[in-house]
């Protein structure tokens, strides 16, 4: 049998301690449970992680945003691309609604492919500590050609 909505709904109260459909948690690890938390709607270069929940195990964790733009700092006009972050924690994971509001901030910012793409995979790197991480930024078509930049980072 499934659930009723109200069942649904008391039982995420009862495990949660939140009403249904707040926006962020963050994790207890000794209880193993999640405090809920709004979270801004607004862009910002700040990225907000949580702590890995099995550090003891190598994992891949991917990301795609298929929607990123950002300024061409010749013409002016937007750059369409798909960015696929591809990473294995360490001690770190990503807060996803963070990592879309930090893509965001590009939005309005000049950059070449290179250094966007590199900046995002310098910025990942300090705010996780990942064991690895690969970035790729594929730019849609330009003039005829587009363009694929893919950055790489092993701990240690």
């Amino acid at each position: 049998m499934v659930p009723r909505s109200s069942q649904f709904r008391a039982r995420h109260l009862a495990d949660t301690g939140a009403p249904f459909g707040v926006l962020a948690a963050t994790w207890h690890q000794a209880a193993r449970r999640y405090t809920v938390t709004k979270m801004s709607t607004q862009a910002s270069r700040e990225i907000q992680t949580f702590p890995n929940p099995n550090p003891g195990r190598d994992f891949e964790i991917q990301c795609v945003c298929p929607e990123f733009t950002n300024v061409c700092p010749m013409t002016g006009q937007p750059d369409f691309a798909t960015i696929t972050i591809t990473y294995v924690p360490d001690q770190r994971c990503i807060e996803l609604k963070s990592l879309k509001l930090y893509l965001w901030t590009y939005r309005d910012e000049g950059g070449f492919h290179e250094a966007v793409t590199n900046q995002i995979a310098d910025d990942l790197i300090a705010a996780l500590d990942p064991r690895r991480i690969t970035v790729v930024g594929a730019f849609n078509v330009r003039g005829g050609i587009t363009t694929t930049v893919t950055v790489t980072h092993h701990k240690g």
